[in-house]
């Protein structure tokens, strides 16, 4: 077993340095999807590209990538040129100053819950075709997007969305706010790797509803945030929600990749593990705790995700998603699951099933 996750090791590693050296940078897709509905083709992109620092001709190059600060230019220099903050991807534009106004309302509030509710009506109002609503039951929380009858929106539009939302939530919060699942109407696009970095790993396209599924925890946090605050989080926007609040190409989470590729049963101990890595079991346990993880910690956190996204499926029973997370029965599933978020698996089953 060990000796499998070493295989599985060496095969990521390429992939695993390439993603430590690329830290901070955002795929060129994610430049042309920005670029897709605002600019025309030709020597105005290429302007645009130039002025903020990314060369022309890497629009040519599907596995390109940019620094965010360079996409964090971009965005600003065509909120400015447009008057809109959103891409021209709305009947109506988001005008430039709209985010400042969003938070500086938002973070006027006491609690994140009405911070986010805040936001989310000022989003509403201003915006034709992205009417959010903030919902919350027991333990679990989602903001879903009402878009009745209307054809699904591109999944740029989407994670634009949800990046000012959950961007703007995560520093009421002071720290990121964990995402249990991300559900779109529209097809998944051919790109989705950053989004996944970005979000979570648990995203699921061609679903009857957009949302965004978090525990619900984290809304009755204070906020306390200052002018100044303010100040330094917008003259650092977006470059700041795109890297601050993603899941940084760390440590654990190159350990967490190799978990999920092996069945829970198959997982080592830790100095098994370690042994893959070829450290000792002190060097593993210390480089967990630099980045404030445990190798414990790190097998219930992916314990959970799987267990988020296989109870969307209602064709996997609860005794098969507990033999597969590795648990001697069901009821002990149960009694992680109930630790895990306050409520039980059939009850969470019910709320993806259904609206909230």
């Amino acid at each position: 077993m060990a000796h499998s996750i070493l295989i599985n090791r060496k095969k990521a590693h390429s992939k695993a340095t390439f993603l430590m050296a690329e830290k901070d940078t955002i795929s060129m897709q994610m430049v042309r999807e920005a670029l897709l509905q605002c600019c025309a083709p030709g020597a105005a992109i290429d302007e645009l590209l130039s002025k903020v620092g990314i060369a022309p001709s890497l629009m040519a190059q599907a596995e390109a990538r940019v620094p965010a600060t360079a996409y964090a230019r971009l965005w600003r220099l065509l909120a400015r040129r447009r008057d809109d903050e959103f891409f021209g991807m709305d009947p109506r534009k988001l005008r430039s100053g709209s985010l400042a106004f969003l938070c500086r309302s938002s973070m006027a509030q006491l609690t994140v819950a009405a911070g986010l509710a805040s936001g989310l009506s000022f989003l509403s109002l201003m915006l034709e075709s992205m009417q959010a609503s903030l919902v919350r039951q027991q333990t679990l929380a989602e903001v879903v997007l009402e878009e009745g009858d209307e054809p699904p929106r591109r999944a740029f539009t989407y994670f634009t969305y949800w990046m000012i939302v959950h961007g703007v939530a995560c520093w009421l919060a002071g720290r990121r706010i964990p995402i249990l699942a991300i559900e779109l109407r529209c097809p998944e696009p051919e790109f989705s790797e950053d989004y996944r970095v970005m979000f979570s790993e648990n995203l699921r396209f061609d679903r009857p509803r957009t949302r965004i599924i978090f525990a619900a925890d984290c809304l009755d946090l204070p906020i306390k945030r200052s002018a100044d605050e303010l100040s330094r989080f917008l003259s650092r926007a977006p470059g700041n929600i795109l890297v601050k609040y993603r899941d940084p190409d760390s440590f654990a989470r190159q350990i967490k990749s190799e978990l999920r590729k092996l069945p829970a049963q198959d997982w080592p101990e830790t100095d098994a593990l370690a042994q893959a890595w070829n450290m000792s079991a002190s060097t593993l346990r210390r480089r967990l705790a630099d980045e404030g993880q445990t190798y414990q910690v790190l097998k219930d956190s992916v314990r959970k995700e799987l267990a988020i996204a296989w109870l969307a499926d209602p064709a996997i029973s609860f005794a098969d998603i507990a033999a597969r997370l590795g648990f001697a029965d069901t009821s002990s599933f149960y009694k992680a699951f109930r630790k895990w978020f306050g409520s039980n698996p059939g009850h969470y089953r019910s709320l993806i099933s259904d609206p909230l």
